[in-house]
C-alpha cells in the first residue's frame, strides 16, 4: 500500500500545481513564534530535548489519525490519507516548476524574475554572487531535492504518513529558523541551531541514498571521486555534511553532460541537467523500493 501511495501521490501532484499555496503551512509560523520563546528559557541539552518535543508535537495527530484508520474500508481510507499527508509533505512548493520558471526567465533575459527563483531555491538573496550563482544554483537544486523529496519518499517508507510529515515539520521549522535568525539574532539562531541538527539527523541517510542515486543516474566515476573529495574535506554541522555531499556528488554526475556547451548557455543548461539528474533519481528511487516491496511480498 505504501508503493501504491507513493506512486498515486507524486502523479496526483503533477496536477495540483494550482493548490501548491496550501503546503506553505502558515499556521507553522505562529507555532515557531510560541516555541522560540518558550524554548528561550532552555539551555544546552533541555534546549534539544525541548526542539525535539516542538518537532514531534504536530506529528502525533497524524499518527494517531493514520492508526485509527487502518484496517477500515478495506484499507482505502488509510491509503486516501497517506496520499494526502505525502501531498503535503513534498514541497513547499515543487522543485520542476521552480527550476522551469527560473530556466524560463534566463532564456528571456529577465533578470528580476530568475533572481527570484534563484533566491527561492536558494533561501538566500542571489544578489551579489556574479559568477557563482549558477554553481550555487546547481548544488541548491540536489540539495533542495532531498528536502523536498528523497527525504520525504524515505521516511514515509520507514515510518509511513507520520514519517513523511515527521520530515516536512523538520525542514519547515528549520526553515523557519533560518528567516527567524537573520531577523531576530540570538534566540532565533539558538533555536535554528537545535531544528538543524534535528532535521541533520533526519536528513542524514536519504542525503547519502541520494548521492547514490545521483551517481546512478549521471557520471558515475566523477561522482564517486568527488563523494570521497566530501568525505575528506567535511566540516561544519551534521546537515552542512550533507547538503555539502549532495552538491559535490550531485555536480559531478551531471559536469561531462555540460563540456563543449557554449557559456551562454550554461547557466540554464546547468539548472535543466540538475533537474534531469534529480528526475532520473526519483525513478531510481520508486524502482528500487518497488523491487523490496516484491521481496518483501515474495517471502
Amino acid at each position: 500500500m505504501s508503493l501504491l501511495a507513493l506512486l498515486v501521490a507524486l502523479a496526483a501532484e503533477r496536477g495540483l500545481t494550482h493548490l501548491f499555496h496550501l503546503r506553505e503551512l502558515r499556521w507553522l509560523d505562529g507555532y515557531f513564534d510560541w516555541a522560540a520563546r518558550w524554548l528561550g528559557r532552555s539551555r544546552g541539552e533541555w534546549r534539544i530535548a525541548a526542539a525535539t518535543l516542538v518537532l514531534l508535537l504536530p506529528v502525533l495527530p497524524v499518527a494517531l489519525v493514520d492508526r485509527a484508520l487502518g484496517g477500515h474500508l478495506l484499507g482505502l481510507a488509510q491509503l486516501a490519507f497517506a496520499v494526502l499527508v505525502l501531498l503535503l509533505s513534498f514541497g513547499p512548493r515543487d522543485l520542476n516548476d521552480e527550476v522551469d520558471d527560473y530556466v524560463q526567465a534566463l532564456e528571456q533575459g529577465d533578470r528580476e524574475a530568475a533572481a527570484r527563483g534563484a533566491k527561492e531555491l536558494l533561501e538566500a538573496d542571489a544578489a551579489g554572487r556574479g559568477s557563482g550563482l549558477r554553481e550555487a544554483v546547481e548544488e541548491a537544486i540536489f540539495v533542495q531535492a532531498n528536502n523536498r523529496i528523497f527525504g520525504v519518499m524515505l521516511w514515509f517508507m520507514l515510518l509511513g504518513p507520520a514519517g513523511a510529515w515527521l520530515f516536512r515539520v523538520s525542514d519547515l521549522l528549520r526553515r523557519r529558523a533560518v528567516f527567524e535568525a537573520v531577523r531576530s539574532g540570538a534566540d532565533a539562531q539558538s533555536l535554528g541551531g537545535a531544528l538543524a541538527l534535528l532535521h541533520g539527523l533526519l536528513a542524514w541517510l536519504p542525503a547519502r541514498l541520494a548521492a547514490g542515486s545521483f551517481a546512478l543516474a549521471g557520471s558515475f566515476e566523477d561522482a564517486v571521486g568527488n563523494w570521497r573529495v566530501a568525505v575528506d574535506q567535511a566540516a561544519g554541522g551534521l546537515l552542512d555534511r550533507s547538503e555539502e555531499l549532495l552538491a559535490r556528488v550531485g555536480k559531478a554526475s551531471l559536469q561531462p553532460s555540460l563540456a563543449g556547451l557554449p557559456a551562454a548557455a550554461l547557466d540554464a543548461a546547468t539548472a535543466r541537467g540538475a533537474w534531469r539528474i534529480v528526475s532520473r533519481s526519483t525513478w531510481i528511487w520508486l524502482a528500487v523500493i518497488a523491487l523490496l516491496v516484491l521481496a518483501g511480498s515474495v517471502a
